[in-house]
């Protein structure tokens, strides 16, 4: 007699899972180049004005941008008037020369005549401070200036 016996049902075969890490790698590739990180991290208050002729911005990997509000409740410790935002650190109007030569710098000679800068200016924010920001771009010869409004659309620009 023999030890081992044949099994005659008619079960299918087992599944092969050898493509499984391929199929997981190729998703994880898809999501990591379809994902878009978030730029920064609002440290202040930022409640858009409402606008009823907007225009979206066509590309915005051109685009600077300079918040203006007061900070939020976690940073109440830098006080309660309007503070200026670059990137993900507080500044004063003095630094806006070097934000925008930074990212002048960033971008490639033939794209920067289109760089925009937009302003993200909380809609109880001082006027004056919102006028030193328009002066220092002045300067810098930073003129594409476009203001955002509540619903993520851009105001006319200046």
């Amino acid at each position: 007699m023999s030890k081992f016996k044949k099994k005659k049902s008619g079960a299918l075969p087992a599944i092969s899972t050898a493509s499984l890490p391929d199929i997981v790698f190729m998703l994880l590739f898809f999501f990591m180049v379809a994902t878009v990180m978030r730029q920064n991290t609002l440290k202040i208050e930022n409640n858009l004005p409402f606008a009823d002729q907007v225009e979206k911005l066509d590309k915005k990997d051109l685009v600077m941008y300079i918040y203006a509000g007061k900070p939020s409740q976690n940073y109440k410790q830098y006080g309660t008037e309007t503070r200026i935002q670059l990137n993900d650190d507080f500044a004063d109007v003095k630094d806006i020369a070097a934000f925008i030569a930074a990212e002048r710098a960033s971008k490639r000679e033939e794209l920067i005549p289109f760089l925009t800068t937009a302003l993200k200016v909380d809609s109880e924010a001082n006027m004056g401070l919102i006028g030193d920001i328009k002066q220092e771009l002045r300067k810098v010869n930073a003129l594409k200036i476009n203001y955002t409004t509540k619903k993520g659309s851009v105001l006319g620009r200046d």
